[in-house]
Formats: C-alpha cells, sequence, structure tokens
C-alpha cells in the first residue's frame, strides 16, 4: 500500500501563505485544539480524505508547472503524520530539482521547536522556512503570516534566509487574505487579524447571507 496523507484540502494558487503564487496543502487531524482556532474543521482525525503522497506529488508538478514559487503545508496540525510528511517533502524537493527557478518550503506546526521528537525535527528539517508555536488568541499579531505574536517564523536554509529575511519582522497595513469558494461554501486562506472574522461574519449579514456555520465560531 502506498503511503498516504490525511489532507483536509489543497488549493492553488494561494497567495496569503507565503510569497508568491503556492501550492497549499492542509493536513487533517490536530490534538492541539489551540482556543480561537479557525480551522476546527481540520481537527479530526477521521475528517478530510487518505491521499497516496504520489498524488500530491502530482498536484506540486501541477503547480510548478504553471508557475508556483512555492509550497506551504498547514493543517490540521502537519507534524502528528510526521513520517509520511517527511516522505512526500522528500518527493516534492525531487520535483523542484528539476524546475527552472528556485522553490520554497513553508511548513505550520503548532509546536515549538523544543517539543519535536526525532520523526517530527526529520520532516520539519525538509521545509525552507517553518513557523512555530501554538495559536494563541490573546496574543494578537500584526506580522505577516503569523496568527500571533507568540509564533515564530524560522528560516532554515539559505534559501528560506533569502526569500523571508525581509518578511520575519514585516507588519504589512494589511494582512493578505483570501476568499475562495469551495463545495462546502466559501473559506478563508491566510491568518485574519484580531477581531477580522467577526467583522466578516457582520458584514455577511449585513449583506444578507444567512451565516448559520464557520469553522471559528464552534
Amino acid at each position: 500500500m502506498s503511503t498516504r496523507l490525511r489532507i483536509s484540502r489543497t488549493h492553488y494558487p494561494v497567495r496569503a501563505l507565503g510569497p508568491g503564487h503556492r501550492l497549499g496543502i492542509w493536513l487533517q487531524g490536530c490534538t492541539l485544539a489551540c482556543k480561537g482556532c479557525m480551522s476546527r474543521d481540520t481537527w479530526s482525525a477521521g475528517g478530510g480524505t487518505e491521499t497516496p503522497i504520489e498524488d500530491l506529488a502530482a498536484l506540486w508538478r501541477s503547480a510548478v508547472d504553471r508557475g508556483a514559487t512555492g509550497l506551504t503545508v498547514s493543517g490540521g496540525e502537519p507534524l502528528q503524520q510526521a513520517e509520511n510528511l517527511a516522505a512526500f517533502l522528500a518527493a516534492a524537493d525531487e520535483i523542484r530539482r528539476g524546475a527552472d527557478r528556485e522553490l520554497d518550503f513553508l511548513l505550520y506546526t503548532g509546536y515549538d521547536e523544543a517539543e519535536l521528537d526525532e520523526p517530527r525535527r526529520a520532516a520539519a528539517a525538509q521545509a525552507d522556512v517553518v513557523v512555530f508555536g501554538r495559536f494563541d488568541v490573546a496574543q494578537p499579531t500584526e506580522l505577516v503570516w503569523r496568527g500571533s505574536a507568540n509564533q515564530r517564523m524560522v528560516p532554515r536554509t539559505a534559501l528560506g534566509k533569502r526569500r523571508y529575511a525581509e518578511f520575519v519582522d514585516y507588519a504589512p497595513e494589511q494582512g493578505p487574505l483570501q476568499l475562495e469558494a469551495g463545495d462546502d461554501g466559501p473559506w478563508i486562506i491566510g491568518t485574519p487579524r484580531k477581531a477580522a472574522l467577526r467583522t466578516l461574519d457582520r458584514s455577511m449579514r449585513d449583506l444578507g447571507l444567512d451565516v448559520t456555520e464557520v469553522t471559528w465560531r464552534r
């Protein structure tokens, strides 16, 4: 049986979680259960879809062919599938080695670096940049591509340092967000700032849209 990852969703292009146009892969399953998480639909280990890493590698190859500048892996908690994630990132690395441009891997994890065991450390080592730390609703931030001020963006390779050095302490006037339409309704890509989701709720209601269920209010 082929190696598989349990996936919540994938999307291309992602423009709100890393520089440029990226393939985004959200893994399913998270036991960290951060208060205020906007993606509670990704918590259940039984949700999502088990996907062969060959299929995910094919998605990555297609994104590269379409001009992707990088790969972003989030969740859920990606490092709770560490060994299979490492296998996928190794396959993705083989593909990017044949590209005509530099392509970076950005990984989000709720774990702090000191919490990583050997399999999780090995998976994280394949990313050019890792955002470490649990989301803390009590520590809002304006730092780009982070949900709370305690989260640390750590470039780990020469490519990561070249491409992300300017973003480690960068706080844009407006944080990047994407609103996409899926089979289950609209969904948000990015790291909303304080009160942004409540404002979105209110705006949709003002437009006459009946918002009956969202992942961040459960």
